[in-house]
């Protein structure tokens, strides 16, 4: 029997844990664990005895987004589970958690912009690389990025895709505190069950206010996304990229010109 791709455990009363289990590779998303983590947090959002949800990842990596391995529609001709885990993500209205604890890149760093409160590992850095695999942001990240950082940085973050390291992050607002990596995930859940405690229908129609503030936008940002990852997927520079990674080489984008 495969090992599950999202384990999921119950640490406290009130609290989910859910974690992200493909450690081999570095919880890079692959067509089943979208669909096991959309699933997983459908689970948590229909379960009235789950008040909070904490997502972190197994081993030493957090995400490493999405897995070149898989970079077209699942074999067996079933829509890729990506829209649908963004769209549960998105619409997730119970406090989400994050505890970054390793390395986040692409997804594993734009998903972090859907979670209410997030905490990082001190040896913990995060990347958005999407410039150099030739294509464009995605998860709403060109509209959520520069909300949470400002323009500039964003544009910064985005056009150079250096990686940040969790002092840079808390800095930057992407992260709310960098600590240990032996105290993170204790101290993420603490407060997890913290939260857990207050009255749960107050926490989570404040939740539901809070997404309300930005539904429109992110609705329309990932739309513009979409339509943009569509046209670059395949392209010139897309293909020389991912070829590039494959065979281990750095990519010469002068052949796309």
């Amino acid at each position: 029997m495969a090992e599950p791709t999202v384990l999921a455990t119950d640490p406290s009363p009130g609290v989910r844990l859910l974690t992200m289990n493909r450690p081999e590779k570095r919880n890079a998303f692959d067509h089943r664990l979208y669909c096991d983590l959309r699933d997983a947090l459908r689970a948590a959002r229909g379960d009235d005895d789950v008040h909070v949800v904490v997502l972190t990842g197994a081993g030493r990596g957090f995400s490493a987004g999405q897995d070149f391995a898989e970079m077209s529609a699942p074999p067996d001709g079933e829509p890729h589970g990506f829209p649908s885990f963004l769209d549960t993500l998105c619409e997730f209205d119970k406090p989400l958690l994050a505890a970054v604890n390793g390395a986040g890149s692409g997804l594993g760093l734009t998903m972090l912009l859907h979670c209410d409160v997030v905490y990082m590992a001190e040896s913990a850095r995060l990347r958005c690389p999407f410039v150099t695999l030739g294509v464009v942001p995605e998860a709403a990240s060109s509209f959520l990025l520069p909300l949470v950082v400002g323009f500039q940085r964003a544009a910064e973050i985005l056009y150079t895709a250096e990686w940040i390291d969790s002092a840079r992050a808390v800095e930057l607002g992407l992260a709310r505190l960098r600590l240990p990596d032996a105290e993170l995930l204790p101290a993420t859940l603490a407060r997890a069950a913290e939260i857990a405690a207050h009255p749960p229908r107050a926490v989570r129609h404040t939740k539901q206010l809070l997404l309300a503030t930005r539904a429109d936008a992110v609705r329309a940002a990932r739309a513009r996304e979409d339509a943009a990852f569509a046209e670059r997927l395949g392209s010139p520079e897309n293909v020389e990229a991912i070829t590039a990674f494959f065979e281990k080489r750095a990519p010469d984008f002068s052949r796309t010109r």
